[in-house]
């Protein structure tokens, strides 16, 4: 049996085959083929016209390759030759039988000639006659016998070689089966390791297009993005004439808005009639949630606001009844969710008589606050950026920047990674916008974690103030909590 070596391998020395330009047009799509002539010349061997087509060659390769399927492999032919030995085997047990039954017949004979010729004795005549031609048959049976014994001997020596060939090629063929399930096994674990690498291979170029394929676009993405600046910067858009235009319109609205409710309040003091001191004072400002109200004089002649004691009240446009808000008694009030819905209004009071000025409706709500509230509800906890402004009326650094996390079971305030305050809602919490008065009254926070610690928190922007005050109230609604300011009665549903 001949097979290729494992380590059979040819190399092509790449020097040796010059470059072809890419443009060069060949006769033929396939190599020519060569042979050695007479005087050892070269010649081209020109081209079978009967040359197969590859319909034809695959149809014969598969034709190989199911005759090569039918012959017998290594294996079947050690099968085989296990056959072939135990065939032996039981024929050399046959042959043993047979001259065991041969010998006996040896004997048999012996003793029927001897009582022939003891019979050939006794008798005379034709019974003489009959007797020796029964002792000739019996030495012709011993000759034919005897001849049967070479025979047999003979057949036993051919079925002993083969027993011993079939044996020695039984062992070769294991041998071989062994050699081969070895090499194929080698073969499969080399196939495997050529396969992983391959594997490996197109993960790692997949890797590097992804990663390529995505800086190639981010970079696509900047310099479009930069396109557009310079773009928008040369040449305005029709977009951007529409956001003047709406900021003017908005402009124009509040003004409107403004001028508006300064003729309704000054309609209602005309109603009025006769009263001098109340028209002395008036506020100032946009009814709604984000926004800080001020008392000025409204004429030259009425008292300083500072030589005055002023309260604002919270009231329902229904019934009219007042509410006191505890700790407003300053020009300037900022409204807090509290406050949506209702009129405010302040009273100031100055030696035995009270001016009594208020809003001309009710607080209306922030646009776009609920929603982002709704939002925010859904989280666990939310963090607000608020600087740090009083610790027990004590005033802090202004520099001084924490978060307040408010979560759906406690308030919990934090500078980096210390925690100043952590509290659970409960009945001695207290959260409410600041009602002291200020320049930043509408971004502030007064905060009571519990009995003996509270804080005042200025927030960045109102709609963060006002989203930080409703959030925590809905959470603490959720615990059976009422969480307002100092003093405030509340309505359920009114956060």
């Amino acid at each position: 049996m001949t097979r290729l070596g494992r380590g059979f391998s040819y190399t092509v020395q790449k020097d040796a085959v010059s470059p072809v330009s890419a443009d060069v047009v060949f006769a033929s799509s396939r190599f020519p083929r060569y042979r050695i002539g007479a005087n050892n010349q070269i010649v081209e061997v020109k081209e079978d016209s009967n040359m197969l087509s590859t319909k034809d060659l695959v149809a014969r390769e598969t034709a190989l390759f199911l005759e090569q399927q039918q012959r017998l492999s290594v294996r079947d032919l050690a099968s085989k030759f296990e056959k072939g030995l135990a065939a032996a085997a039981k024929l050399s047990d046959r042959a043993r039988l047979k001259e065991a039954a041969s010998l006996e017949k040896h004997v048999i004979l012996k003793k029927l000639r001897d009582s022939l010729e003891a019979l050939r004795g006794r008798v005379g005549g034709k019974n003489n006659d009959d007797v020796a031609e029964a002792i000739a048959i019996v030495e012709s049976l011993a000759v034919q016998l005897t001849q049967r014994e070479g025979e047999l001997i003979q057949e036993k020596a051919e079925v002993k070689k083969l027993a011993t060939f079939l044996k020695q090629a039984s062992e070769d063929a294991k041998k071989l089966v062994d050699e081969e399930r070895a090499f194929a096994k080698a073969e499969i674990e080399n196939a495997k390791a050529a396969v992983q690498r391959v594997e490996e291979a197109l993960q790692e170029h997949e890797r590097m297009s992804r990663a390529s394929g995505k800086q190639d676009l981010d970079e696509l993405m900047k310099e479009v993005q930069e396109a557009r600046r310079i773009k928008m910067l040369h040449q305005p858009s029709r977009v951007m004439d529409m956001e003047h235009e709406l900021r003017a319109l908005r402009t124009q609205l509040v003004e409107k808005s403004k001028h508006s409710l300064k003729l309704q309040k000054e309609l209602a003091i005309t109603k009025k009639g006769g009263e001098n001191l109340p028209h002395s004072y008036d506020i100032d400002g946009t009814e709604a949630l984000g926004s800080c109200l001020r008392i000025y004089p409204c004429s030259d002649g009425a008292p300083d606001l500072s030589e005055c004691t002023i309260q604002w009240f919270r009231s329902t446009s229904e019934d009219g009844k007042k509410e006191l808000i505890s700790g407003a008694t300053k020009s300037v009030y900022a409204p807090e969710p509290f406050d949506v819905g209702r009129v405010l209004q302040a009273d100031i009071s100055i030696d035995d008589q009270t001016i009594t000025v208020s809003t001309s409706g009710p607080i209306d709500p922030s646009a776009g606050l609920g929603n982002y509230v709704e939002a925010l509800v859904r989280r666990h906890d939310t963090e607000f950026t608020v600087v740090l402004v009083q610790i027990n009326g004590v005033d802090h650094p202004s520099d001084s920047i924490h978060v307040l996390h408010i979560g759906k079971m406690r308030i919990k305030l934090c500078k980096g990674q210390t925690t100043i305050a952590k509290e659970y809602y409960s009945n001695s919490m207290q959260l409410c916008g600041i009602r002291g008065g200020g320049n930043a009254a509408a971004q502030s926070i007064y905060w009571q974690a519990k009995a003996g610690l509270s804080f005042i928190l200025a927030s960045e922007s109102e709609r963060e103030r006002n989203a930080a005050i409703m959030l925590a109230r809905r959470f603490a609604f959720d615990c059976n909590i009422t969480l307002a300011g100092p003093d405030d009665r509340t309505a359920e549903g009114n956060c």
